[in-house]
């Protein structure tokens, strides 16, 4: 089938399912349960509450076919310029491939350096958690100030914060941004003399970071010996020389075939390696390498990663809906919306296929999301009850800590999924009013206040617990996602040319900040602006 044709047939199909309801597919359809759920690496994702009929699940497959997305795969493992307007390979699985590998990158052997920067990240990280790798004074390292913006911090942070001990040995903090205020919350309460600092940029140019690193040199400088300085200094880039001049000691190298949202598996994740120990950091790997190996292997009909995206794609694509809500009903996940807000929609957000003509369709819906239970006493509202229907995802941790009961947590977002497809009808709103006591009145004049429509999506993802190799397998589970959909969309996820125009006239700004005053081919808002704040 041609794209054009399996376009069409989706299309078709997901008009004829949006004139349906979830819930009577199930009667329609037996075998929906077990054709839409997946098991793979740890996780089990149910789909069957998504809004698709199964001839709209089966034309959506079709189009993944159609679009080639066996082959795409096959050139991103393959170590092809899949990042077609840079010219580069995309090749993160090999960061966590096991030892000895063989992935080439552009045709280039890349397997050996990463095993080798690797087993340097393992000795480093430790010889400072055993104290054999020293402050300036001597004393052990007892924190880490970890500086970074974007892919170099959301996702260290992620997985500092999904499995941080409750008291841990070392005490990790990150800085990303550039209000001092950031740098001062992180700084306060640390000795210098045993805090190490660890920047992370892939150019060792990026504005908010070497302000940042400035900022944190300048508190080491006013308390260490200068010939001890670079022991606190740890740099993260592929540009070492400009690490070295900047005055890190150390450096830990990544390629540029290393995507900075894709980049957490590499030496950006150092910190964590440090302070969650190294048994922790090649666990998460293994768990990542576990969902590339299912991505790789399984047919497309079984392929968690396919699906999830498949789901995106008919919700945004086949009935307009351009947002998606993500709520892990686990507090170690707090961070995994604003993770998926960088992943998806700096890959995902383009105006343009890859041959550089516009898109006629929808691309990357707005994702945002809050932990459960917190976001069912904030959005959950709008989710429920708005005029725009907005598909939820789940991320459902069983047990999340010790042996604490957790069905009160897990069976929130059981019934908030069964609450999106039910609803309530006004019927059943206005006999609920009457048992309550209500007046035939007062209850008719409620009914319309308390209806539910229903009919709406949700997908849910579920571990049993939140491990290093499970956060891993999740983490990779919605790379990948966001690969397959950029394949059907026909889009390069992996450049972000939108990031870089904000960046080059903020320099220009800067500048006229310095010469004392908004320049005269500035825009009047802008300068009006400009002239308020310095004034």
């Amino acid at each position: 089938m041609s794209r054009d044709a399996a376009w069409t047939a989706f299309d078709r199909t997901a008009a004829e399912a949006g004139k349906t309801r979830i819930v009577d597919q199930f009667a329609a359809d037996p075998g929906r349960l077990a054709r839409m759920s997946v098991e793979a690496a740890g996780l089990y994702l149910d789909l069957s509450k998504q809004s698709w009929t199964k001839a709209a699940f089966d034309a959506c497959l079709d189009l993944a076919r159609a679009c080639d997305v066996e082959g795409r795969r096959s050139a991103l493992f393959g170590g092809e310029a899949v990042n077609l307007t840079e010219g580069r390979a995309v090749l993160h699985p090999a960061l966590r491939a096991a030892a000895g590998a063989d992935f080439h990158a552009l045709g280039e052997p890349v397997s050996a350096e990463v095993d080798a920067v690797r087993a340097d990240m393992k000795a480093y990280a430790e010889a400072v958690r055993s104290g054999a790798e020293a402050g300036a004074t001597g004393q052990p390292f007892k924190a880490i100030v970890h500086v970074g913006i974007g892919g170099s911090d959301l996702g260290p942070r992620v997985v500092w914060d999904a499995l941080r001990p409750l008291d841990p040995a070392i005490d990790l903090r990150f800085v990303a941004n550039i209000d001092p205020r950031d740098m001062a919350e992180a700084l306060t309460g640390l000795d210098p003399a045993t805090t190490l600092v660890v920047v992370v940029s892939k150019t060792f140019t990026t504005q908010e970071t070497l302000a940042n690193a400035e900022a944190a040199k300048a508190w080491l400088q006013a308390s260490l010996p200068a010939e001890g300085m670079t022991r606190h200094f740890i740099g993260v880039t592929a540009a070492p020389d400009k690490a070295a001049a900047f005055g890190c000691g150390r450096t830990f190298a990544f390629r540029d075939w290393v995507g900075g949202r894709y980049s957490l598996w590499s030496a950006v994740s150092l910190s964590c390696g440090i302070a969650l120990g190294w048994d922790v950091f090649e666990a998460m790997l293994a768990g990542a390498a576990e969902m590339d190996d299912h991505f790789v292997a399984a047919p497309l009909e079984a392929n968690a990663p396919v699906l999830l995206a498949l789901a995106q794609v008919f919700n945004v694509d086949g009935l307009n809906r351009t947002a998606r809500t993500v709520a892990p009903y686990a507090h170690a996940l707090r961070r995994l919306p604003s993770f998926l807000q960088q992943l998806e929609m700096e890959s995902n957000g383009k105006r343009v296929h890859r041959d550089g003509t516009p898109v006629t369709r929808q691309t990357c819906p707005v994702v945002f999301g809050e932990p459960g239970t917190n976001g069912q006493h904030a959005f959950f509202q709008q989710i429920h009850q708005g005029p725009q229907v907005v598909p939820a995802e789940f991320v459902i941790v069983a047990r999340t800590y010790e042996d604490a009961p957790e069905s009160p947590l897990w069976s929130n977002a059981l019934a908030q999924g069964q609450a999106l497809m039910l609803g309530k009808t006004t019927e059943a709103a206005k006999a609920e009013g009457l048992a309550q006591g209500l007046s035939e009145e007062e209850a008719a004049r409620l009914a319309p206040h308390r209806t539910f429509t229903g009919n709406r999506p949700s997908t849910a993802i579920v571990m049993d617990r939140l491990t290093p190799r499970t956060l891993g397998a999740l983490i990779a589970l919605y790379e990948h996602k966001t690969f397959v959909e950029g394949v059907i969309w026909d889009i390069n996820s992996f450049d972000q040319w939108g990031v870089e125009l904000g960046k080059v006239l903020a320099k220009a700004i800067l500048k006229d900040v310095q010469a004392g005053g908004p320049s005269a081919d500035l825009d009047p808002s802008t300068a009006a602006l400009m002239t308020r704040l310095m004034n």
